[in-house]
């Protein structure tokens, strides 16, 4: 690892963890908001709901979102983690973003057809939310080595090929 770089590592996880708590709380709320959309309510008060679950989802939760993916992805290349737990949490943070691409699907929804689109059940969205950020952190903090999982060679070997580029030494 570069040597002027190790320093920063409690910075990029205080922003990826920052980040991270910021998304799921945000993932877990926004659910709860929509179910406050009901199109029998004033024209006025529904218009201050949709405001705010739409300011709520593209102002708070998806920058969220992008700090904790840029950050926990710095991480993993400054602290050179390539193991199986980490590659099965990476599987869970893509649901947590298929999560999120569907909480918001939700939001524009019921944002362009108020009187048409009724949002789900706040238990699923909510219950996917969790599932993931539970299994995520279950791995962090357990970081089980998954020794049952077998990777194809082409994955842990090297394919003895040559660089389009010079690979400086270090």
């Amino acid at each position: 690892m570069i040597d002027w770089i190790t320093p920063a590592i409690p910075l990029f996880k205080a922003a990826h963890i920052i980040g991270l708590v910021i998304w799921v709380g945000g993932l877990i709320a926004l659910p709860l908001m929509l179910t406050r959309h009901d199109p029998e309510i004033p024209v006025d008060e529904y218009r201050m709901i949709r405001k705010a679950s739409h300011l709520t989802y593209t102002m708070c939760v998806t920058p969220a979102a992008v700090v904790a993916v840029i950050a926990g992805t710095w991480l993993i290349f400054m602290r050179e983690v390539f193991t199986p737990w980490l590659f099965a949490k990476l599987a869970f943070v893509a649901l947590l973003v298929l999560a999120h691409a569907w909480i918001g699907h939700v939001v524009v929804k019921i944002g362009e057809e108020p009187g048409e689109h009724r949002a789900p059940h706040p238990s699923l969205p909510i219950a996917a939310v969790l599932l993931s950020a539970l299994a995520i952190l279950t791995l962090v903090l357990a970081k089980p080595t998954l020794g049952w999982i077998l990777f194809p060679d082409w994955l842990t070997e090297t394919r003895g090929g040559q660089l389009l580029f010079d690979v400086p030494s270090r």
